[in-house]
């Protein structure tokens, strides 16, 4: 059974008129015990309200909330067992680090001793031993992070909850932080449930990546399916994927506007929207080249460098290159096509 059940849930906002917005419409999610899924989606798409559905801080205008399989209509927030920790981390600042961690314990009634003990060991947890006695003004944002972490783990909470934890830390920060929580929460045999916008994020923390949009579920996954098989044009583009077009599959091959495309053996057939990720445009000698374009621009990103690259009358092409490798802008260039890069979509088009 899973520990968290969401069947058919749905929120609007704006009454009962015509005009009345979906923040979440008939959501249907698990969440198995020591699962840790990570909610993306741009702003507005509803994973916020999700959140909010579960922790009982929002109400719902239809579909049930289901934790160890009990039905928590009517329970309020204080009494779901759930651990919640915002963006902002709420802090109090007139308590030290300590009493902040202790908070929810001495909520729940825990003797003095016990809750000295488990802000000892949380604070060792998290990397900040002996700062119980610290003023959290003093800390720096990461340290605040770890702080609101210890506080929402404190009360053993059997599912704990993220509002986009790392939101507010620079990148470098960041990416460290992530890969100590997976490692905390892999420790500790936590359930997490986690809502961000940041896809590099979601996808080194989470054991499943739940996309939305407009209040749904538009794909469900694991990290490594849902970005090698995005379930459609506005998953692709969400990711980050660019080179997406119409295109019409007959076998092993899609007419496109770059041209003919191989695609892999077995993809579905007829008219579709096709994704060339990056990778899989080539740079090669014109002899061997499917297509001939400009580089525009050239972008770089760390690993690699990400080449723009214009073909007449057809629309820009985003390749990625070894820092060694890449074209100046100007230069003519020829194009191929790998196979094992390309993915045919949905054939829907976004809104």
């Amino acid at each position: 059974m899973a520990l968290l059940t969401l069947d058919d849930a749905t929120v609007r906002f704006g009454g009962p008129s015509r005009n009345a917005h979906a923040a979440l419409d008939r959501v249907g999610l698990e969440v198995a015990e020591h699962e840790i899924v990570c909610v993306l989606g741009p702003s507005g798409s509803g994973k916020s309200t999700l959140l909010r559905v579960v922790a009982g801080l929002q109400g719902l205008d239809g579909g049930r909330v289901f934790l160890d399989g009990r039905d928590q209509a009517g329970v309020p927030a204080h009494r779901r067992g759930v651990g919640l920790m915002f963006q902002d981390h709420q802090l109090f600042p007139q308590r030290d680090v300590g009493a902040n961690v202790a908070f929810g314990l001495r909520m729940h009634g825990a003797a003095r001793s016990e809750q000295q003990g488990s802000v000892r060991e949380l604070l060792e947890l998290v990397g900040l031993p002996g700062a119980e006695r610290r003023a959290v003004a003093s800390l720096s944002g990461g340290e605040q992070q770890r702080v609101a972490l210890a506080r929402a783990l404190a009360p053993r909470p059997r599912l704990l909850m993220l509002d986009e934890p790392l939101g507010q830390l620079d990148r470098s920060l960041r990416e460290r932080l992530v890969v100590e929580l997976r490692e905390l929460f892999g420790e500790l045999g936590t359930t997490v449930l986690a809502v961000t916008h940041d896809q590099g994020e979601a996808f080194a923390l989470a054991d499943r990546v739940v996309v939305m949009r407009d209040g749904r579920i538009a794909q469900s996954g694991t990290p490594l399916d849902v970005w090698r098989y995005p379930a459609d044009e506005f998953v692709a583009r969400f990711l980050g994927f660019d080179n997406v077009v119409d295109a019409t599959v007959a076998g092993e091959a899609a007419d496109t506007p770059w041209g003919k495309v191989p695609v892999p053996a077995g993809s579905p057939q007829g008219r579709a929207k096709i994704l060339v990720r990056p990778a899989g445009v080539r740079l090669v000698p014109p002899a061997d080249a499917q297509l001939t374009c400009t580089v525009t621009t050239r972008t770089f990103r760390g690993t690699h460098v990400a080449v723009h690259l214009q073909a007449t009358e057809a629309p820009r092409l985003e390749a990625a290159c070894a820092l060694r490798d890449a074209p100046e802008p100007g230069e003519e260039v020829g194009v191929a096509f790998d196979a094992a890069e390309i993915v045919v979509l949905d054939g829907a088009s976004p809104a």
